[in-house]
């Protein structure tokens, strides 16, 4: 049976061999050599494939079972491939191409979602007509931002994982009638101002926020029964930059029971590039005991920091799974008895029901131990010492940078870091002037709030930008020579305002003219005078 399929689908290009039998024994059946009897045919057939090699050979010279596909079976497959992802394009939307130029410089947005301005994103889209005459219906353009949620509440359902929201949408081409252009390439400029309080771009494994560029041209054919799109999707890179303080920040720990201080120096503002520096000053670590007669010194012997990124979002519900979720936390609230009332609190359900949602994810951007690089001062028992942290830019498999910058949305959102230092210090006392080692230690752990952000670079908000500044323009108009044979020059802010005095003027209308000039009398010329002593 499965050479039965195999020659079913090899049908379209019959084997050589089959082709010279057929045109062998046409010349035979012509001349009537051909058997007639059904009988010898079926047996000679018998004979024929059981000295076949093997049943599911069906490249053989003596196979004959091979089926024509029918015509009809054949354009309908041939329909079905064209109507693939992966077919071939249709003509009419080859015939227009769409295309953007970004004339705006990189997205940025300058200090807190509090106090920034947002920025500016300008460009224009380009339309590449390659037909002589094609009708365009519309063109029209949509900023979104798109907000998906990798761990939705619900996996199969769409909505809960996708939020999308419309910013701006241009109508760059919009008439009742479909609009007719040449070949040749056409500018459609766009402009638009993204708010300071919008979320940065970021990719995650629990969310990724996107800003994503649409343009979408309707194409009428030449009948007008018919249409063809043909779109174009890009992306926008949104970052945020924060400043940096122009004096780092001071943090003192003091641990107890012991009278170790800690004194660390770091600017609460990073940025990805590059090294940090953190100064740490320990003091406390020498102890006198008089009545023993000892000296007791903590010993740093190993130092490790750790720069991790917190990130906490909410996932939420569509319309459709809100009320499965409130049955859910109300039947928790019965089962806890945390409602003994029995009352219906809505908004206490929906608060519990985001909370039971949350997502949270922690990472290490980067981490090292120290062994030495500190000096010691054991006149007042004191350790100075600076250490330099980064971050690993790349992800293992990917170009993508690992690291997140810090991020705080309305809806849920968070994401921080923080650097984590790790100090272990072992205890030692001098009996006779000779230090022992004793069998105590102490771990003093630490961690420091860090404010991961954008290098803002040379460029500035959109609002601070000053005007150009041309140097070879000068302040005031040229000056020109004096010419000896026309005087002095006209001083003309000594000149009298003499369209002020004409405009006080009420216009008077003038006598007609008769046919005849020599029936009208002379009239002297008009003047002031003659116009007051008018009636």
């Amino acid at each position: 049976m499965p050479h039965r399929v195999t020659n079913f689908l090899r049908t379209s290009s019959a084997n050589p061999p089959h082709r010279k039998k057929k045109a062998a024994a046409a010349p035979g059946e012509a001349n009537g050599n051909s058997s007639s009897d059904p009988s010898s045919t079926t047996s000679g057939s018998s004979r024929t494939n059981s000295l076949a090699p093997s049943p599911y050979s069906s490249d053989s010279d003596d196979h004959h079972h091979a089926v024509k596909m029918p015509d009809h079976f054949v354009d309908a497959l041939r329909r079905y491939r064209r109507s693939l992802t992966f077919g071939r394009r249709s003509s009419r939307s080859s015939a227009l191409k769409l295309d953007w130029r970004i004339e705006s410089p990189p997205l940025v947005f300058h200090g807190t979602p509090d106090v920034s301005t947002g920025a500016i994103v300008s460009g224009e889209v380009i339309m590449d007509v390659k037909e002589d005459k094609v009708n365009i219906g519309s063109l029209f353009a949509t900023l979104s931002l798109n907000t998906t949620h990798k761990r939705p509440r619900r996996s199969h359902c769409s909505a809960c994982q996708h939020h999308p929201t419309d910013l701006k949408t241009w109508h760059l081409l919009a008439h009742h009638a479909p609009t007719t252009l040449r070949k040749g390439r056409y500018l459609f400029p766009f402009s638009t101002l993204l708010k300071g309080h919008l979320p940065v771009s970021l990719d995650t494994s629990l969310l990724s926020i996107s800003y994503d560029f649409t343009a979408k041209a309707i194409v009428v054919c030449g009948d007008g029964t018919s249409c063809a799109s043909v779109c174009l999707e890009r992306s926008l890179n949104v970052r945020r930059s924060l400043p940096q303080s122009m004096y780092p920040h001071h943090s003192i720990r003091v641990f107890r029971p012991t009278d170790i201080r800690v004194d660390g120096y770091y600017d609460t503002v990073i940025y990805p590039m590059g090294p940090k520096k953190l100064t740490l000053r320990l003091t406390g670590l020498m102890a006198h005991d008089e009545d023993n007669g000892k000296i007791y010194l903590w010993r740093l012997k190993r130092v490790l920091w750790t720069l991790r990124e917190n990130m906490s979002t909410i996932a939420p519900v569509c319309d459709k799974h809100a009320q499965a979720a409130r049955d859910v936390v109300k039947k928790k609230r019965l089962n806890n008895n945390l409602n003994e009332t029995g009352g219906d609190d809505d908004e206490a359900d929906d608060e519990l029901a985001k909370k039971s949602e949350t997502r949270t994810e922690r990472r290490i951007l980067g981490e090292e131990r120290l062994h030495e690089g500190w000096k010691w001062d054991y006149t007042d028992g004191t350790v100075d010492m600076e250490l330099y942290y980064c971050i690993n830019q790349a992800k293992s498999h990917s170009r993508q940078p690992k690291h997140v910058c810090d991020l705080s949305t309305g809806d849920g959102t968070d994401v921080t870091h923080s650097l984590d230092v790790e100090l272990v210090l072992s205890r030692e006392y001098a009996p006779a002037g000779k230090l022992h080692q004793a069998q105590s230690g102490h771990v003093l752990r630490m961690s420091f709030a860090v404010v991961l952000t954008e290098c803002r670079g040379t460029g500035v908000s959109w609002d601070n930008e000053a005007p150009p500044f041309y140097l070879d323009v000068p302040p005031g108009p040229p000056g020109y020579p004096r010419d000896e044979g026309r005087g002095l020059p006209i001083d003309y802010n000594d000149l009298e305002p003499l369209d002020a005095q004409r405009a006080s003027v009420e216009p008077v209308e003038l006598p007609r003219r008769a046919s005849s000039a020599s029936s009208v009398p002379h009239t002297p010329p008009f003047n002031t005078t003659a116009h007051s002593s008018l009636p």
